[in-house]
C-alpha cells in the first residue's frame, strides 16, 4: 500500500467522504457510511473488532448544537494524571476516577439535561439506563488528544456520543512482534458501544485533532465494582 504517508493520505479521502462531497456541505446517508466503513476496513486489512458496535445520528442537529452549549456553560478542567495535565478539558457526574490519587469514588450526580442522551445511549446498546452511573464530558480544542489506554476496570460498558468536528478511534492489540491494528470513523452525531473483545483485549486512542470535537461517554459498573459497592 506505499508508505505509512500514503496510509495516513488514504485514510484521510475515505473520512472527508464519509462527510460527503467536498464543499457541498451535505452528508452521505447512513447506508452509504455504512458501505464506505467497510470498504475502508476492508482496503487496509484491518481485523474486525468485536465489541464495537456504531450508529449515526443518534442526535439531531439541533440537539447536537443544544449539547455542545451545555457542556461549554460547566466548568471543565483539564485532565491530570500524576501531577501531569492533559490538554483536553473534561467533567465526570455520577462516579469519577482521580488518577493523582488512584482513587474511585462517587461524584456529583448525572444533571437532568443529559437523561435524554443517556436513554438513547442505552437503547443503541441494550442496557439499562439507570445502569449508565457515569458520565464523562470531554472537549478536545485543536492540538488535544487522547493516548492509548484501556477504559478503568472498575467499567464494563462504554458508550460514547461524537459530536462537533469529525475524528479517528484508532485501536491496537500487542501480538507477539508487534500490534494487530485498527481504526473506526466516529462522525458528528454518531455513537458507539464497546463492550466484549474490543473493551478489554484492545486499547483505542484519539490523535490530536485540528478542529473542536466533544463527546460524552457513559459508562456502567463491572459487576466486580457493583459487588463491592453492595457488599462494604
Amino acid at each position: 500500500m506505499g508508505t505509512e504517508r500514503e496510509l495516513r493520505r488514504t485514510r484521510a479521502s475515505w473520512s472527508l467522504l464519509l462527510l460527503g462531497a467536498a464543499g457541498s456541505g451535505t452528508l452521505v446517508s447512513r447506508e452509504s457510511r455504512a458501505k464506505v466503513l467497510v470498504m475502508q476496513s476492508n482496503l487496509f486489512n484491518e481485523p474486525d473488532l468485536k465489541g464495537l458496535k456504531q450508529g449515526q445520528e443518534i442526535v439531531t442537529p439541533r440537539e447536537e448544537r443544544a449539547l455542545i452549549a451545555s457542556i461549554d456553560a460547566i466548568e471543565l478542567s483539564p485532565f491530570r494524571f500524576h501531577g501531569w495535565l492533559g490538554k483536553r478539558l473534561t467533567a465526570s457526574y455520577g462516579w469519577h476516577y482521580d488518577f493523582d490519587r488512584g482513587s474511585f469514588g462517587p461524584t456529583a450526580p448525572i444533571p437532568d439535561w443529559l437523561l435524554p442522551v443517556r436513554e438513547k445511549a442505552a437503547r443503541f446498546a441494550h442496557l439499562d439506563p439507570d445502569g449508565l452511573v457515569q458520565a464523562l464530558l470531554i472537549r478536545y480544542d485543536p492540538g488535544a488528544g487522547i493516548g492509548w489506554h484501556r477504559d478503568r476496570p472498575v467499567f464494563e460498558h462504554v458508550v460514547g456520543i461524537s459530536l462537533g468536528a469529525p475524528a479517528t478511534m484508532r485501536f491496537r492489540r500487542r501480538r507477539p512482534g508487534g500490534f494487530d491494528r485498527a481504526s473506526a470513523f466516529l462522525a458528528p452525531r454518531s455513537i458507539y458501544h464497546l463492550s466484549g473483545e474490543v473493551r478489554h483485549e484492545w486499547e483505542h486512542s484519539i490523535a490530536e485533532m485540528a478542529a473542536t470535537r466533544w463527546s460524552i461517554t457513559f459508562r456502567s459498573l463491572a459487576a466486580a465494582k457493583r459487588r463491592a459497592i453492595r457488599e462494604p
